[in-house]
């Protein structure tokens, strides 16, 4: 039996897990992420702890070109030019398949996960940023360089909050865990949610403030590109029982001619922390 290995390299941990042939994980390893100087050594590592493997792939945060390198990272910020695929290859002796983090995480939910069946998909992961990846007419894309599905830097609001980017007014300023933060006045997403299940008012008003932008990101993503399926991932979805409706129902809302149309269905990730490891490993069945 072969196994695939797959990494995902994320802001404070890189998690690496091996999956058989049906996709189903078998093993884990997990280590800090480290500074650029030492990613290369770190995933080398993870590769050779999780064992046997007939492919490596490697989802990376931030812009990677078609061609493995790192033009920027916000988790790495010296790992500018940075040709992470060339150098693992050396140091394993063997073929690595790299991407970005959000476009590896939307490939395994649509092959193993809560985008099964669908043509055109759209991945979102609402965590402290905001990463997407899109397939379209049954295919991954990634763009002419590499960089499709950076959604989370979509301007929403001119001259808005300033982004770590550079610019202003990015759509993960607002609709991201830490978007949800700001609406909540510097309280961290995991209490505001708390206290709007326990019926706090001012809570209930940051989610309510909150749906709204991720509606308005949404309807910008389903006007521009016609998916059927929208998968919401990241941190803040696992409390989709309670944000799911609002966003729903504020999506509906400002999509173009709403009833002249189907609407994209929305739909919670199924895959959780391992969705980005997971499309990592599958990447060598999608070049």
């Amino acid at each position: 039996m072969s196994f695939a290995a797959g990494i995902d390299v994320g802001g404070t941990k890189c998690l690496g897990v091996l999956v058989d042939p049906d996709g189903r994980v078998v093993k884990e390893v997990r280590k800090p992420t480290p500074v650029a100087e030492l990613l290369v050594a770190t995933l080398a590592e993870i590769v050779q702890e999780l064992g046997e493997h007939s492919s490596v792939g490697v989802g990376v945060p931030g812009l990677i070109s078609r061609e493995g390198v790192i033009r920027s990272s916000p988790n790495m910020s010296t790992a500018i030019e940075f040709p992470v695929r060339d150098l693992l290859e050396d140091a394993l002796g063997e073929r690595v398949w790299c991407d970005n983090d959000a476009t590896c995480a939307a490939l395994a939910e649509w092959q193993r996960g809560a985008g099964v069946g669908s043509r055109d998909m759209w991945m979102i992961t609402l965590g402290t940023g905001i990463g997407g990846g899109l397939v379209a007419g049954g295919a991954l894309q990634h763009g002419a360089h590499g960089h499709a599905g950076e959604v989370g830097h979509m301007v929403v609001q001119a001259d808005g909050i300033a982004c770590p980017c550079g610019q202003r007014g990015c759509w993960e300023r607002y609709a991201s865990g830490a978007g949800l933060s700001m609406l909540a006045k510097g309280i961290s997403g995991e209490e505001v949610i708390v206290q709007a299940r326990s019926g706090d008012k001012a809570a209930n008003q940051a989610i309510e403030h909150f749906s709204q932008w991720v509606a308005i990101g949404l309807a910008n993503i389903a006007n521009m590109s016609d998916p059927d399926t929208i998968v919401i991932g990241g941190g803040v979805m696992t409390n989709a029982d309670l944000l799911l409706p609002l966003i729903q129902q504020r999506f509906s809302a400002l999509l173009y001619a709403p009833s002249h149309r189907v609407h994209p269905v929305l739909r919670s990730a199924q895959l959780g922390e391992q969705a980005g490891a997971i499309g990592a490993a599958l990447l060598h069945l999608h070049d």
